[in-house]
């Protein structure tokens, strides 16, 4: 077939929802571009300077979920193995606490329990292996109704939750994740660990809700570091697409989308240059849409409920330092708990800096298949709230609620890191536009909030969406089925659209499926 007479498809954003589309489309026998408006492919999968040859990641630290990115090379004929190394994490992370207790957990559920015995007691190691049980079944209950469907509904969730009796305490409506932690753990610390879930799309504890449980599921089936770094992963998705075909347009950001008769048009570029095609998949955050920074085009697409109210932000140090003597033996994921939860949550809920943070530190050398010598890359988080602007002294004070606190712990790096190793949340309102800041698109705050995140399809016939803003959510492999989701709208949407396609061929000869059959590379 002539390429100039394959269907077309203009993908705006490498990120992880990006490239997924892309690479199916392509691999489904479409002609794909992909605008990206940094030079690099990733999205929120970035990097900062750390040592020589080997930059800090400043974006995600973890992968989960394998099977997502196994199935998408698959569909493209490649293996996952052959550009990747993954290297598994059988200690999950090591949580410390200002008392001095510490807990390590595992994949491996019989290390964990007796982890959690040694930390807490036999009653709380009992109720350990409930919480593991019920998280289990929440995840199965809600994988395929859920996760796996391209649009969620909640009584396909309740049928899934009927074969899964366990997971009814998280199903309850109104019933909060912190709620659902005073009813599985009698000690603090573990109710303060399980309950920091909600902070991994955006949320704190007490607005969440229960179901966020099953977040522990999805990490206890494996942890995987990517030799490299993170952004590996995008690099390696990057160059798969080029093999399929796709054409990849970095540093260019998108000016407009326009409509034309109730379809979506063009996309204009920075530099004036416009694109035709037959759909449009952005992978970006939906607000910007209902901010019209594309144009009035899309601006109607979806409703407001769709991408308000926002997320939680951040304030991310990427760096490379030397520990101090004394520092603690560090894992590949460490927390740093602050003694009282609701001196972090209290403030963020208000808009406000917290008082004092628990600290996710990501040793990028840890875990990893050689150990550090000198100089090591870190990664920093701290909750933000959502910012569009750099208040006053908020550098100096982010610093005096990161490396004070880790000192006490007998953290010190050396030297400590330059301001410009800080991101901050109005630093990725400006990476981000449309963000306002978050970096996990609509809140997850109240029981109805999954159902209120944009799936693929949007008002605007012709434009899709995939990406952490859009379902299923906020997550390396949620964002990765998201462009899974918009892939199979647009093929079926045309498929549906064209009867040449569904009279050109008689009897009764199956095919292999466009999305998941194995394809000869390009």
């Amino acid at each position: 077939m002539n390429k100039s007479s394959l269907r077309k498809t203009i993908v705006i954003g490498a990120g992880m929802g990006g490239l997924s589309a892309a690479i199916r489309l392509a691999a489904a026998g479409q002609s794909v571009t992909l605008v990206e408006a940094q030079p690099t492919p990733g999205g929120k999968m970035r990097t900062l300077p750390g040592t020589p040859g080997r930059p800090a990641d400043a974006g995600p630290t973890v992968l989960t979920l394998r099977h997502v990115f196994d199935d998408l090379f698959a569909c493209a004929g490649a293996r996952l193995e052959d550009h990747l190394t993954l290297i598994p994490q059988p200690l999950l992370a090591r949580h410390f606490w200002p008392d001095g207790s510490q807990l390590d957990l595992h994949t491996d559920i019989a290390a964990s329990t007796e982890a959690v015995a040694a930390f807490a007691g036999p009653k709380a190691a009992d109720e350990f292996r409930r919480f593991n049980t019920l998280s289990a079944q929440a995840y199965a209950a809600f994988d395929a109704p859920m996760m796996q469907s391209a649009r969620p509904r909640a009584v396909g969730a309740a049928l899934g939750a009927l074969t899964h009796p366990a997971a009814w305490p998280v199903l309850l409506p109104g019933r909060s994740l912190a709620r659902q932690m005073v009813s599985s753990f009698s000690d603090p610390r573990l109710r303060q660990l399980f309950g920091r879930y909600a902070t991994y799309v955006g949320g704190v504890p007490d607005r969440s809700p229960a179901v966020l449980s099953l977040i522990w599921h999805a990490e206890a089936r494996g942890v995987w570091a990517v030799q490299g770094g993170m952004a590996e992963l995008a690099r390696a998705l990057a160059a798969l697409a080029v093999r399929l075909g796709v054409q990849i347009i970095y540093g260019q950001s998108v000016q407009q989308i326009t409509r034309q008769n109730g379809h979506v048009g063009e996309v204009v570029l920075s530099n004036g240059r416009a694109l035709k095609g037959d759909a449009v998949v952005f992978n970006g955050d939906p607000a910007a849409l209902l901010a019209g920074l594309l144009g009035p085009g899309p601006q109607q697409s979806l409703p407001a409920a769709a991408a308000h109210p926002r997320s939680l932000s951040a304030w991310v140090w990427a760096f490379a330092a030397t520990l101090g003597p004394g520092a603690p033996d560090l894992a590949h994921h460490n927390v740093f708990f602050t003694a009282d939860p609701s001196t972090e949550f209290g403030p963020l809920l208000r808009g406000q800096m917290p008082d004092a943070a628990s600290l996710y530190v990501c040793a990028q050398d840890r875990g990893m298949a050689h150990p550090p010598t000198g100089a090591e890359r870190f990664e920093i988080i701290l909750n933000a709230p959502p910012k569009t602007t750099l208040f006053a002294k908020e550098i100096d004070q982010c610093r005096a609620k990161t490396f004070p606190p880790l000192d006490r712990f007998g953290l010190h790096f050396s030297p400590p890191p330059p301001d410009s190793a800080l991101t901050t949340p109005s630093g990725f309102s400006t990476l981000f536009p449309g963000s306002q800041g978050a970096i996990y698109g609509r809140s997850p705050h109240g029981t109805w909030a999954s159902f209120q995140r944009p799936t693929a399809r949007t008002a605007l016939k012709g434009l899709y969406l995939a990406g952490g803003g859009a379902h299923p959510g906020a997550g390396v492999p949620m964002a990765a089925l998201s462009g899974k989701h918009a892939a199979e709208a647009i093929l079926t949407d045309q498929t549906s659209a064209s009867t040449s396609l569904r009279t050109a061929m008689r009897g009764g000869m199956s095919m292999v499926s466009r999305l998941t059959g194995r394809v000869p590379s390009r």
